[in-house]
């Protein structure tokens, strides 16, 4: 198609896509570029087009509907499970236990970030490529906190230094809150806040010290905490609460 439709008004078809949950804005962008997204039975060649509706937009020859209310759920993951649809592995993913923990008028969901096949603890789920977009980006300043039991010697002292952040291998780490809890011996709990969401960062930070992690669990995203959670169950987040967040996020509130 050489003639797509470009209106004046509206929003970009990729950040339409993404608010109804079909895939994040990125994903959207690279599904257009495969020619997998049609407006009135023609293939779409860009991302730039503006509508005022997702009326006449089909995603693999299925049309789509209009952004539904923004949901989202708190997921308390266990450990031994991957954070994707499918794994080329074989090994369990977070959607064969999501069919019996989540609502089932819930619909299609995305984790907001990722915890990897050993971390357990609180995984946000939403409807909302848009949101789920924003709360990942490092430049939201959204923090994650996770409790850490790591094996071997460290001091609060040396977990202070981490407020200036640390570089690891060429890879900087921003702004790190980190408490070691009361406790004796070699193994003790560590709570960190982060506000970047780089890949392995607790890990990686916590070894780079001299530490053995060996059990973590991610316990708050943003304002939202795993609490008394039981693991493996879901639960919807209270709409005013996430509409309050979403008005925050827009505003590049820091909670």
């Amino acid at each position: 198609m050489s003639d797509n439709r470009l209106p004046e008004a509206g929003d970009r078809i990729a950040k339409l896509l993404a608010r109804a949950g079909v895939a994040s804005r990125r994903e959207i962008e690279r599904m257009i570029a495969d020619g997998r997204v049609s407006l009135d039975g023609k293939v779409l060649n860009t991302p730039a087009i503006k509508l005022e509706s997702l009326r006449g937009v089909s995603v693999d020859g299925k049309p789509v509907g209009d952004a539904e209310d923004t949901r989202l759920f708190a997921f308390h993951k266990p450990s031994g499970l991957i954070t994707a649809e499918r794994d080329p592995k074989g090994r369990p993913t977070i959607y064969a236990a999501l069919r019996n923990a989540l609502p089932k008028d819930a619909g299609r969901v995305m984790p907001v970030g990722r915890l990897d096949f050993n971390t357990e603890g609180l995984l946000l789920l939403t409807n909302d490529g848009e949101m789920k977009r924003a709360m990942e980006l490092p430049s939201s300043g959204v923090p994650r906190t996770y409790r850490a039991r790591a094996f071997g010697e460290i001091t609060q002292s040396q977990l202070d230094e981490l407020i200036e952040g640390v570089e690891i291998d060429g890879i900087r780490y921003g702004q790190i809150e980190a408490n070691l809890e009361r406790g004796s011996g070699r193994n003790r709990w560590i709570e960190m806040t982060l506000r970047e969401g780089k890949n392995r960062e607790v890990r990686r930070i916590l070894e780079h010290l001299g530490l053995e992690v060996n059990r973590l669990l991610r316990i708050g995203y943003g304002p939202f905490h795993l609490g008394d959670l039981p693991r493996g169950q879901a639960v919807e987040l209270k709409r005013g609460d996430v509409e309050a967040f979403k008005r925050d996020l827009s505003r590049g509130g820091r909670k």
